[in-house]
């Protein structure tokens, strides 16, 4: 009976990353759609041009990830000096911790600047980037924006230390197109990262949830057949 409280909670989590997976699918899809084939609303008739970046339509952008965009500087937070709390601390590598103070309103962009070098992450909700990261800021919609990082090729410029440079990052290239189709394409994808950020913390919740009924069924502490699962899961994820 316990293996099966268990086996219920890992199914959930299980189903939400498979969910996740589903809704980040769709937006990488509806970006390429609209971003690399050029199949946006009222593309018909549209005429391409060419560009620094290759033919684009007529309207858009061709520029650099510099003129859109800056990488600024992550601050160093060792493992100790994390005091636990809801705050993500960011490196290259993804969440590496938790802290009970931000660095950064979120949401946000964190790109690898030593080690997992031009790696992009999406963070939910206020984080700490550390000093292996960049974070970005830019006024332009941020789900167009880690969509077209996450297509970005980034160099290595450092020979001992895998390392990436702001100056070679700027440099690279970077298309915007008019306002109104970044404010459609936000209206499009925005909520699908919502829902994918609201399945995450769920699954956080109910992982939180098994690690704390284990000992505790092991050891008969818990008396399962008593167990209102239902109603511990819904407390998780409320």
């Amino acid at each position: 009976m316990a293996v099966a409280v268990l086996q219920n909670i890992d199914d959930l989590i299980e189903n939400n990353r498979r969910r996740v997976e589903v809704l980040e699918e769709m937006a990488r899809a509806i970006y390429h759609e609209w971003f690399m084939k050029f199949h946006y609303p009222g593309h018909q008739g549209a005429p391409l041009v060419d560009s620094a970046c290759g033919p684009i339509p007529e309207g858009w952008t061709a520029g650099t990830i510099g003129d859109a965009l800056e990488l600024r500087y992550g601050k160093a937070l060792k493992a100790d000096a994390r005091r636990g709390g809801d705050v993500a601390v960011v490196s290259s590598a993804g969440v590496v911790g938790w802290h009970d103070e931000s660095f950064v309103d979120g949401p946000g962009i964190v790109v690898g600047r030593k080690g997992n070098v031009g790696s992009v992450h999406w963070v939910d909700g206020p984080f700490w980037p550390i000093d292996t990261a960049y974070y970005v800021a830019t006024e332009l919609p941020l789900r167009f924006v880690v969509e077209q990082l996450r297509r970005t090729e980034f160099a290595n410029t450092h020979a001992a230390v895998p390392g990436l440079s702001r100056e070679g990052a700027y440099a690279r290239p970077f298309v915007v197109p008019p306002a109104g189709v970044l404010d459609a394409f936000e209206a499009v994808v925005d909520p699908l990262g919502v829902e994918a950020s609201a399945l995450a913390k769920q699954s956080g919740g109910l992982a939180s949830l098994r690690d704390l009924l284990l000992p505790k069924l092991v050891t008969g502490q818990i008396d399962v057949s008593k167990l209102d699962l239902n109603a511990l899961i819904e407390g998780q994820v409320a």
